[in-house]
């Protein structure tokens, strides 16, 4: 698997794998067993680059990630993520928490989960308003001198945090949605990325699954399927947004590769800097995700796509509102 360099010389696979989908997102959670053998064979085709977070079952993915990286964890990059109140609130819309008492307290809970006695990757999973983005940033610098963090990140956070936390604690990864159905961020983020050095991890980068044509146009989701609440997953909008997927599969079918590897390998031609984390609980998924890093989208590939998609935008809005207040802060 070919490498990418994040921030402050932070070495990913070029593909990673998000593990949150393993413990419940979109259905039922995976049997534990063919989940560790799953996150273990992801590892043995060369991905070394794993996410999750304690808000993800909640719990429950750290200590699958932690089972199943724990015979090779020096050989690979673990990311979680801290900044929820877990305990006093619940839902798809928790209060977001990090003060600095409370950094020191989760981080030993994520820890002892992950079974290890350091994380690869720390992110702040949203920015919450009441407390100094310097208070967070210099709480993980603290953590990274004690030896418990190698480098800090921050999810779905927007410029002005992003600056400030910088300027006290150099950010080795920024994790944002990113995909060929969601640009957003190449508007103010990806410059500021690019200034200051930062990795980009783009999560849902096959758009939840839609970018890869396998969502019907009458499709219904479970009331566990966080799908069931994006209006862009509504079937109106899934009707307007189809031309994303019709131009992904055309140039899918030029190149003889599928569709997920071409919103993949479009991903990886933007920025060197840029490390994707497709996630999914099937083994072939696994391996048709990690071969779009042997995929090259030539100069005349890209411009097809670009000119196909001029004016083309998402429609319906990523998240309900009550998630959406808490992106981009």
């Amino acid at each position: 698997m070919k490498k990418r360099t994040l921030g402050q010389g932070l070495e990913v696979s070029a593909i990673g794998l998000g593990c949150m989908g393993m413990s419940a997102a979109f259905g039922a959670p995976m049997d534990r067993n063919e989940a560790i053998a799953l996150i273990r064979a992801a590892f043995d085709r060369g991905v070394t680059f794993f996410d999750t977070a304690e808000v993800y079952g909640p719990y429950a993915n750290e200590e699958l990630v932690g089972e199943a990286l724990r015979p090779m964890r020096d050989k690979v990059v673990i990311a979680t993520k801290f900044g929820f109140d877990i305990e006093g609130s619940g839902g798809f819309a928790r209060k977001p928490i990090s003060r600095p008492d409370h950094i020191r307290t989760v981080i030993e809970g994520s820890l002892k989960r992950l079974q290890t006695d350091y994380i690869d990757l720390y992110y702040q999973h949203r920015v919450d308003p009441d407390t100094p983005m310097e208070d967070v940033a210099g709480t993980i610098k603290d953590l990274i001198a004690a030896g418990k963090v190698r480098h800090f990140g921050m999810s779905e956070a927007g410029a002005q945090s992003i600056r400030r936390a910088h300027a006290v604690q150099p950010v080795s990864a920024l994790q944002s949605e990113y995909s060929l159905w969601y640009r957003e961020p190449e508007k103010e983020i990806i410059p500021l990325l690019e200034e200051l050095g930062i990795g980009f991890v783009p999560f849902a980068p096959l758009g939840k699954g839609f970018l890869t044509g396998t969502v019907s146009a009458d499709q219904t989701f479970g009331a566990d399927d966080f799908r069931s609440k994006q209006p862009r997953f509504a079937e109106e909008n899934r009707k307007a947004n189809q031309v994303f997927v019709d131009v992904i599969n055309a140039v899918a079918k030029s190149k003889q590769v599928t569709a997920a590897q071409v919103a993949l390998s479009w991903l990886l031609a933007q920025k060197p800097w840029i490390a994707p984390i497709p996630g999914t609980t099937k083994l072939h998924r696994v391996d048709e995700n990690i071969g779009a890093a042997d995929i090259e989208l030539g100069d005349d590939d890209l411009t097809a796509i670009e000119t196909a998609l001029a004016g083309a935008q998402m429609q319906g809005d990523r998240y309900p509102p009550e998630n959406q207040a808490m992106a981009g802060r």
